[in-house]
């Protein structure tokens, strides 16, 4: 459920953005990121980090340090944002209750600290950043005076025409 939202969200997410200007996406708005494309960037590359740990796959293309600018333009974000909330979607379609349990360990670059927390608690931290930080592009989209569309989780519709 929490994968095909996240799609959902991130769906709306591009078409409120693609309405903005080059100037838009990349101004400073004050918000924890700075630009709305520094903030789909931090996002995408969370997601690549959390994936490579939850699924063993490719992890971001550039280090922690250069994680708001992990794609250069808005049409190399849109691919990617695509290439992963298909990928997050396979994914959470092979969970099982047992692949839930247990602990997942990495290495925090970023903390430099080794790390070991519940496997589930690492899941539902993947789709708690994703959305933390939607909701700050969606201030942002708001300061700018575009339409969002409803985030409520109860709204998402049942078809997936969308992923």
């Amino acid at each position: 459920m929490m994968a095909r939202y996240n799609a959902w969200q991130n769906r709306q997410m591009h078409g409120a953005c693609e309405t903005l200007t080059e100037a838009e996406l990349r101004a400073d708005r004050g918000a924890f990121f700075g630009s709305v494309m520094a903030t789909i960037n931090h996002i995408l590359w969370g997601d690549f980090l959390w994936m490579s740990r939850l699924d063993g796959g490719d992890g971001p293309s550039k280090p922690a340090k250069e994680h708001s600018e992990l794609c250069a333009t808005f049409a190399i974000w849109s691919q990617e944002r695509q290439r992963m909330d298909h990928r997050i979607v396979q994914w959470a379609e092979s969970i099982t209750v047992g692949s839930l349990s247990g602990y997942l360990s990495w290495h925090a670059q970023m903390l430099d600290k080794d790390m070991r927390k519940p496997m589930a608690q690492c899941v539902v931290g993947l789709f708690n950043h994703q959305t933390h930080h939607r909701g700050q592009v969606h201030a942002m989209l708001t300061g700018f005076g575009r339409k969002t569309d409803n985030t409520d989780l109860v709204l998402m519709p049942e078809e997936t025409s969308w992923l």
